[in-house]
């Protein structure tokens, strides 16, 4: 498998707990319906909201880690050529393992916080149509699977029911629905081809298919322009449930490309890393700017999903890495005095706040000792010289915009204070988010050697000293216009015209 070049699990344990493809296969199946069961269960026994909802995802995360155990990829199909083709491996594993974790994080933050039985129906079913999403390998199921996570998304930022939640909502679902129109059709193109909706039928189909099935794509994923809806909504929702559009939700959008990528390398040249790349420089050229908490974050992932892009081989890995960090800032971003660093830089925040922070935003700026690092090292390594470049700019801009989380002050505050009380759930979810960077950060230990340690230690020195002596007295306001709703409307009509014209460009090469 090509995601194992830069580190393998094969193990004589893996050997051992090695499971029959039949079991295996019935355990899938089980899996995957068993959240859609729970949030059924939720309606007719609300009192099991929170621990039915967190048995799911901790079912996923027993789930995902027999996938890493298992040598080889689990494929199989339901019904005929019109039916359901899953295909299981430790790439979706990575992605399933971090739906798992991020759920169970806003599930433990959400404990004692009076959420209704809706909300954790919302949430459960979200959590079982994206965990479908990465384990699917045909278009159709990934349609329905992208169309669940739409309205199951759409609910939860809406369930404040405040005339700005819902207006947010109701835009994110007609961007999503307009985005799948084309998608669509491209499928349709693609079963037209084929007489099969599977992966492997994209390199048969029209061009026409490959462009509008990646158009819907890479807006339910947020890449590059396409994405521009999403620093609005990410922003604007609760912290919870901006944690897991952030952490997992828009790597439904995300996984599929990279699964074909690696199922159809000649659909996927070296000249695709262009927009990949151009995708984590736009992103963090509005974060380093971005005065708001949750719109740098929600920057940041725009530009972050451009690493996790740039090499589908290692992408789960940093997908990981990301969904763990981003969740946990989210989560702490909805827990600070104020959404301004203005505001923030004036009173001191609590030092308990600012180490959470601090671990978290060292790691995605590539801090050793933490995941982010090993995760960007795999990354660099599997990247072309040419495309080095333009990712250690996005690095640099990275950890830029983190240092605005890293130096804000911060001190201790009496047991009796009268500040801001956190969340009764919060520090277990810290625990389990910011825990997992510290133990993924074993997954590829190969990374630390002395040029790969010296590296991002440089990148970060150089990136601090830029943020105090230019942005952190900058006062530069970015324009929004291109984040209005008509605007990525029409945004989207010249990304199609985009990737039509890339489609072209790459046969004809």
């Amino acid at each position: 498998m090509g995601w194992m070049s830069g580190f393998s699990f094969s193990s004589p344990i893996a050997t051992d707990l090695s499971i029959s493809n039949t079991t295996m296969s019935r355990l899938t199946i089980g899996w995957v319906a068993l959240p859609l069961f729970a949030g059924f269960v939720v309606y007719l026994i609300p009192r099991l909201a929170r621990p039915l909802a967190l048995a799911a995802a901790l079912a996923s995360a027993v789930y995902a880690t027999l996938l890493f155990l298992r040598e080889v990829p689990l494929s199989f199909g339901l019904l005929d050529r019109f039916g359901v083709t899953l295909l299981l491996d430790p790439l979706s594993g990575f992605f399933i393992f971090t739906n798992a974790l991020v759920t169970a994080a806003v599930i433990l933050y959400c404990w004692d916080t009076g959420k209704s039985a809706f909300f954790y129906t919302q949430l459960t079913i979200l959590h079982g149509s994206v965990n479908a999403a990465f384990a699917c390998a045909d278009f159709m199921s990934l349609y329905v699977a992208l169309e669940v996570i739409s309205i199951a998304a759409f609910l939860l930022i809406a369930y404040p029911r405040s005339d700005r939640s819902i207006w947010v909502g109701l835009r994110y679902l007609f961007v999503s629905n307009t985005a799948m129109l084309f998608y669509l059709m491209g499928a349709v193109l693609v079963y037209q081809a084929n007489h099969s909706f599977a992966y492997s039928g994209l390199s048969r189909a029209p061009l026409e298919a490959i462009a509008l099935i990646f158009l819907g794509l890479l807006v339910k994923g947020g890449v590059f322009v396409a994405g521009l809806w999403l620093p609005l909504t990410h922003s604007e929702s609760e912290s919870p449930v901006s944690a897991l559009l952030s952490g997992v939700v828009v790597k439904a959008g995300i996984y599929p490309l990279m699964r074909c990528a690696l199922l159809l390398p000649e659909i996927d040249p070296d000249g695709a890393g262009v927009w990949r790349g151009g995708r984590a420089l736009l992103g963090v050229a509005y974060a380093v700017f971005e005065k708001d908490t949750k719109r740098l974050l929600a920057f940041s992932t725009v530009s972050q999903l451009g690493f996790v892009l740039a090499a589908p081989e290692v992408g789960g890995f940093y997908a990981l890495t990301h969904g763990l960090v981003k969740s946990s800032l989210f989560l702490l971003a909805g827990n600070l005095p104020s959404r301004s660093f203005k505001e923030l830089h004036q009173v001191p925040i609590r030092r308990s706040l600012w180490i959470a922070l601090a671990i978290a935003s060292f790691s995605i700026s590539g801090f050793p000792l933490l995941s982010g690092f090993g995760a960007k090292v795999l990354t660099m390594k599997s990247l072309l010289p040419w495309q080095v470049v333009g990712m250690n700019l996005a690095a640099v801009g990275t950890a830029i915009a983190f240092a605005k989380f890293i130096f804000l002050p911060h001190r201790s505050f009496p047991p009796d204070s009268q500040s801001q009380p956190l969340k009764p759930g919060f520090w277990a979810a810290m625990l389990l988010l910011l825990g997992g960077l510290v133990l993924a950060n074993a997954v590829y230990y190969e990374a630390y050697t002395v040029e790969n340690i010296l590296k991002p230690l440089l990148i970060i020195g150089i990136a601090w000293i830029v943020h105090k002596l230019i942005f952190r007295q900058a006062n530069v306001k970015l324009p929004r216009t291109a984040e209005k709703f008509e605007h990525l409307i029409g945004g989207m009509s010249l990304m199609l015209i985009l990737v039509f014209w890339m489609v072209f460009a790459w046969v004809a090469n």
